[in-house]
């Protein structure tokens, strides 16, 4: 498959699926006129990345993890990776609730005291 499907399907730009080669993340064969080429799984690898970029995971740290996706084999080291970025995410989510709540508080502020728009009150002066 070619780098263009692969960013199609997957949703991502040619640019970051070069990046992700350049960081070791994802790879390609090249044809004879070395153009990329990109096995059919390239596009679930790459959903995967994107996931765990989301997630907040550098690079580096993405590298040292898939081995253990690729494989289905983990080692003490990536089982401690996983834990550490589970909990960092767990405490993540726990600020974005306590962000959300107070959002929700302002919001109920807002709308209480809400003022008619601008155009219902130039209707009332004209």
């Amino acid at each position: 498959m070619r780098i263009g499907d692969v960013a199609a399907r997957s949703g991502v730009s040619v640019r970051s699926l070069r990046y992700y080669e350049e960081q070791g993340l994802l790879q390609s064969a090249r044809s004879a006129s070395g153009q990329r080429l990109y096995a059919e799984e390239a596009v679930d690898r790459v959903q995967l990345i994107q996931m765990l970029y989301a997630a907040g995971l550098p690079s580096r740290r993405i590298q040292e993890l898939l081995p253990c996706v690729e494989t289905g084999v983990s080692t003490e080291h990536t089982r401690t990776l996983l834990l550490a970025e589970r909990e960092r995410i767990d405490r993540q989510m726990s600020e974005l609730a306590l962000a959300r709540g107070k959002l929700d508080e302002i919001i109920g502020i807002a709308f209480d005291y809400s003022q008619p728009c601008a155009a219902s009150r130039i209707d009332q002066v004209a």
